[in-house]
């Protein structure tokens, strides 16, 4: 399960880098890092829709989940075929974290830390908000559950995190949160 997680964040990230460097504002240096990837996320495809990874590389709001990605190397994963539910933290949501969180979990000695993170914000199918039901326990790729919470049409994971947009995608659905989702501590 974690395989395909670090399999579908990876793809994630690499379509969105591959979008972003076919847009008309790109610059040489992004076509330059596009044009050295391989695997799945060097694949230039200008026709189909955006996949999760697309996507949140030209949001400008979710640049530190982005860079969580590329750090934590699963930008090829999130780049493949899916499907995938990602539950994508804006930079307002990680600036919410204890100063240093960030920082500290970009470093290479945290990436098995980063890594279980990240994988606890993707779902492996798709799950379209108007699906979502009050108490549902969705399975994340890092094999932690997460719980959805129904108020008033308002859909909230783990009581906290809000999901405030939903955005479709080649390889899934994108759900744009409010909040960083912290897998349970193991025992």
């Amino acid at each position: 399960m974690k395989k395909l997680f670090f399999v579908v964040i990876c793809s994630t990230c690499l379509m969105v880098q591959s979008c972003d460097s076919n847009s008309p504002n790109s610059t040489d240096s992004t076509s330059q890092e596009t044009e050295k990837m391989s695997g799945q996320s060097g694949v230039q495809d200008d026709v189909s829709q955006k996949t999760v990874v697309q996507i949140a590389i030209g949001s400008k709001d979710h640049s530190t989940l982005v860079a969580a990605v590329k750090a934590a190397e699963l930008v090829d994963v999130l780049s493949n075929t899916g499907p995938f539910t990602v539950f994508a933290p804006i930079n307002a949501a990680f600036d919410k974290l204890p100063a240093g969180t960030v920082e500290g979990l970009l470093k290479p000695e945290k990436k098995d830390a980063l890594t279980d993170i990240l994988q606890y914000h993707v779902s492996v199918g798709v799950y379209k908000k108007e699906s979502l039901q009050d108490g549902q326990v969705i399975g994340q790729v890092n094999g932690s559950n997460i719980t959805v919470n129904v108020k008033d049409g308002k859909v909230t994971i783990n009581g906290g995190a809000t999901i405030v947009a939903s955005i479709p995608a080649s390889n899934g659905i994108i759900h744009v949160i409010d909040g960083v989702l912290l897998p349970p501590a193991t025992k």
